[in-house]
């Protein structure tokens, strides 16, 4: 129990105060601007490096599934699953680079991304499903075109950013 904890910690989640207890951390607009930024830059990295990369096509079709899974809007159930898929389209597009700091450093991250999304959810908050986003991304890597995979891996990291910040912005807080 004592090492989740400390893990929570050092991922930023918890807050550990001897003699006072665990606090949940607050999810703050900073806190939000600097996971999109860190995301921009590593998963921006990573889909870059997987057009580049030779990879095996089970795991190309794998994410092709992923990129073009649709979910309804109408109840939370599906929204849950997306979130799951959102992760495994993420963390599979990490995977395609064979470099494991990028794999651990993606799959980290979504911790942090899940948190700010189960919490948009709390709000009621849903946004659009980045269908098209996700496959533009996956078409990239596909055709091996480095440089638009990493721009369009950023550009749908910040719409989402956006998202999230409207969100906020209008007196809703993210705290889960």
């Amino acid at each position: 129990m004592r090492e989740a904890a400390v893990r929570l910690q050092q991922e930023n989640l918890m807050q550990i105060v001897a003699n006072r207890g665990y606090f949940i951390t607050q999810i703050t607009i900073q806190n939000v601007n600097e996971i999109y930024d860190f995301r921009a830059a590593v998963e921006g990295a990573s889909a870059e490096l997987a057009a580049q990369s030779n990879w095996d096509q089970s795991a190309m079709e794998r994410l092709a599934e992923l990129a073009e899974t649709e979910h309804g809007d109408d109840d939370r159930e599906s929204r849950m699953r997306f979130i799951e898929t959102d992760t495994e389209f993420h963390v599979g597009i990490a995977q395609l680079t064979r470099n494991p700091l990028l794999v651990r450093a993606v799959a980290d991250m979504r911790c942090q991304m899940e948190r700010i999304m189960y919490a948009s959810l709390a709000i009621g908050y849903y946004g659009e499903w980045p269908l098209r986003e996700h496959c533009g991304i996956f078409e990239a890597i596909q055709k091996r075109d480095a440089q638009l995979a990493r721009k369009r891996m950023c550009d749908h990291i910040y719409i989402s950013k956006d998202k999230v910040l409207r969100v906020t912005t209008r007196g809703t807080r993210l705290d889960t």
